[in-house]
């Protein structure tokens, strides 16, 4: 007989409360990782509540989910309709007129023992006006509407290469719903009435349902959207609001029927009090816009969008409305919170499905027993909170480094205080080339310099240690590198033919 002060104190039951991206990815990963016999998981969900779905455009990380989950790149494309994005080109976001390009992967190679861009810059200050761009066969290859694969050889130029997807989040859903029902996991229509509580320790014992039934767990998931009914309302972790840094609180998102193969990026056009997005997708486009209301009415922000689409829309813009910010924690006594029920930040560099991603994962790194060990659950809580601010941090960026004086918008986020984290990371920047490095950083030093040099950010020196090569020897050595990008890229098949060669592309728009 075993002494119920020695036995083991597992987690037997999960409850996912809520659907839709982020409760079908937490279910899918969860019941890939855990055995059935172990412990039981049910997800809640009710067909008469919507998804936000604003989020159809990804980042590199996901490559790495679906093979985790084991979702083939061919079976999710076609399940999915995605296309590939290689970045997002940014337009009018510097100055009107004016466009740079956010590429996945790397530019150029490091060589003299030292950064690539920091010889760029001394280039730079030798009379050289070579684009940064020149230097990244993403970037050569975006433009060109061209797709190519990885390559893990750091002697091949496509070592250089990353790309993700452009997806419908709601087929997404649907088909990680389909593999995590045939993994085991219990689905349960209906609304959550009630959050019971146990009076003593304030941990959450059930879910009530409108049908009267209580679901009961050991651990329980917070997938409601921005309502955070378990967390937020029932837990009442408070929301930290990032407002004054990022001071956008609407969005339209409207669908057209546009079909675009030719350019395999999303795009962001900045307009008078926010800023529009371009996603293209196999079987439509995605579109939206994001917008301030302390700048822009409603009817501003729409008028804007419809006159701005490719393509007829498919329906009336869905408006949505939010607070950028995150929950002080995502984890409070038997209950973390994933997606947007733990923090929203606006769709600018597609993060909000990576965020769902990475608090998955450390999940799975942090898991608890019974007991809810309080370090457990502080270490994930501080390492969610650096994903958070450093990905602020990012998008604040865009914002503050910006040359539109004529927009009260934009002037006053030129204007406005920025975290001191950027500060510091700007300032020595602009001072030397150098990056600083943080904690948690998702964004590594290609894409800040992206934005860096793309909103007109520019050193006023570089690493001292690249004099040692000679003019002539560093102009040779850039040159043959951007001459082998270009050709590279010129090599590269289109993602037209790259989706057809996947058996991807719908039938009118295959190669002849």
């Amino acid at each position: 007989m075993v002494d119920s002060d020695t036995a083991p104190r597992h987690i037997r039951s999960i409850v996912i409360a809520g659907g839709g991206t982020a409760g079908w990815m937490a279910a899918v990963a969860l019941s890939r990782t855990i055995a059935p016999h172990r412990c039981a998981i049910t997800l809640i969900e009710s067909e008469t509540i919507g998804t936000i779905g604003v989020g159809e455009a990804t980042i590199p990380p996901i490559l790495s989910f679906n093979q985790i989950i084991g979702l083939g790149e061919a079976e999710f494309v076609q399940a999915t309709k995605a296309t590939f994005k290689l970045g997002i080109e940014f337009a009018c976001w510097r100055d009107r007129g004016h466009r740079y390009f956010h590429p996945f992967g790397r530019y150029g190679n490091d060589f003299a023992g030292t950064n690539f861009h920091q010889h760029w810059l001394r280039a730079q200050s030798l009379g050289d006006t070579t684009p940064f761009g020149d230097f990244s066969l993403n970037e050569k290859a975006a433009y060109s509407g061209k797709m190519g694969k990885l390559d893990s050889d750091p002697r091949s130029v496509f070592s250089t290469f990353s790309y993700a997807y452009h997806f419908d989040a709601a087929l997404y859903a649907q088909h990680l719903r389909s593999m995590a029902e045939q993994r085991g996991v219990v689905r349960r229509e209906g609304l959550i009435e009630d959050v019971v509580l146990n009076g003593e320790s304030g941990h959450i014992e059930g879910l009530r349902l409108d049908d009267g039934g209580l679901v009961e767990g050991d651990l329980f998931i917070d997938c409601t959207g921005l309502r955070s009914l378990l967390l937020g309302e029932a837990l009442g972790v408070p929301f930290v609001d990032w407002t004054h840094y990022l001071p956008c609180n609407r969005a339209l998102a409207v669908p057209t029927d546009s079909i675009d193969l030719d350019r395999p990026y999303t795009r962001s056009t900045a307009h008078e009090a926010g800023w529009q997005w371009r996603i293209p997708l196999q079987h439509r486009m995605g579109n939206g816009m994001v917008y301030s209301a302390a700048f822009w009415s409603d009817d501003q922000a729409h008028d804007a969008l419809m006159a701005n689409l490719e393509g007829k829309p498919l329906a009336d813009p869905r408006p949505i409305r939010f607070t950028t910010g995150r929950r002080a924690q995502s984890w409070a006594k038997n209950c973390v919170a994933i997606g947007l029920s733990a923090g929203f930040l606006e769709p600018l560099e597609s993060t909000s499905i990576h965020l769902i991603q990475i608090a998955v994962a450390k999940l799975l790194n942090w898991f608890p027993d019974l007991d809810f060990d309080p370090m457990t659950m502080g270490e994930f809580n501080r390492q969610i909170i650096n994903e958070y601010d450093r990905i602020r941090d990012f998008l604040v960026l865009h914002y503050h480094a910006n040359a539109r004086h004529d927009d009260a918008f934009w002037r006053h986020c030129a204007t406005q205080p920025i975290p001191d984290t950027l500060a510091e990371k700007i300032a020595m920047f602009r001072r030397t080339g150098r990056l600083l490095s943080r904690e948690s950083d998702l964004f590594q030093d290609a894409s800040w310099l992206a934005v860096m040099l793309g909103q007109g950010i520019m050193p006023h020196g570089h690493d001292p240690l690249t004099e040692s090569l000679r003019p002539t020897d560093l102009d040779k050595l850039l040159r043959g590198m951007r001459q082998l990008i270009a050709k590279a890229a010129d090599a590269m098949p289109t993602q037209r033919a790259h989706l057809a060669q996947m058996g991807q592309a719908p039938r009118q728009m295959a190669l002849g």
